[in-house]
Parts: structure tokens; sequence; C-alpha cells
């Protein structure tokens, strides 16, 4: 039987709650992305797992696409304003606004943003960029 890409990308993130390292999902959601290109949630997450595996110039590529594909969505441009910061890109504050704007509108956003930042840096402590980013949001 074949699985569908919702059932491998609900797999997949269970893999991720349960601690599954960010390399080794990485090729299961690069996957996901090359099966359905126009899921914006897989290119967030593939972001996040680059970042994670500190891979910032693919963490990048992969955060515009999700921003491009969904510019409602605060983890994407989170995800991209930490890339950029990364790789010394201009223009992530721009992102960082428009994050900030919509955690304002929903308070779920809001508690998940932080929820994943806090995931983000226990994965990886010594995250700079991140501490930044949450800095400017919190």
């Amino acid at each position: 039987m074949t699985q569908t890409v919702e059932s491998i990308f609900d797999e997949a993130l269970e893999r991720y709650k349960s601690g599954t390292d960010a390399a080794e999902l990485i090729p299961v959601f690069k996957d996901i992305c090359d099966r359905a290109p126009q899921n914006s949630a897989a290119w967030t997450c593939l972001s996040w797992l680059y970042m994670l595996d500190s891979q910032p110039k693919l963490a990048s590529k992969a955060a515009l696409k999700a921003v491009k594909l969904n510019p409602q969505d605060p983890q994407a441009r989170v995800n991209l304003a930490t890339a950029m910061l990364e790789t010394g890109q201009k223009g992530l504050r721009d992102h960082v606004e428009v994050a900030s704007q919509l955690m304002m509108v929903n308070e779920e956003w809001q508690e998940e943003i932080k929820n994943s930042i806090e995931d983000g840096l226990t994965r990886k402590p010594d995250w700079k960029s991140l501490e930044k980013v949450k800095n400017w949001l919190f």
C-alpha cells in the first residue's frame, strides 16, 4: 500500500517530536517537498531541519519557498529571518515584523512560535541567531 504525502508528513512530524535527529529527517521532508511542491508546511519543516543541521543556505532557500507559498505563516517567516541572519542576508527585519504582527492577530500562533523556538534552543543550545530572533519577537 502506498502512503499518502499527508501520512508521510504526519509520521515524520511525529518522529521529530519524539526526538529523531534533524539529519535523519531531512531526506524524508525533501521527498515530501518533491512530491508535493506546493505544501508550504513541508517547506517550513525542511527549512527548520536544515537550520538544526547547520545548513543555513539550504534553510534559507526552503524557508523562502515556504513564505512565497504561504506569506501568512509566522513560522516560515521566523525560519527565513533566522536563516537570513545566519547567512548574512539583508531584509530579515521585515520578516520578523510580519511574524510579530501575525502573532498579535492569533494567540495560538504566538504560543506555537514560542514552543518552536524553545524546542530549537533545546535541540541546539548555542543557536545565537534564533536567540536574536526570539528577543526581537518577544
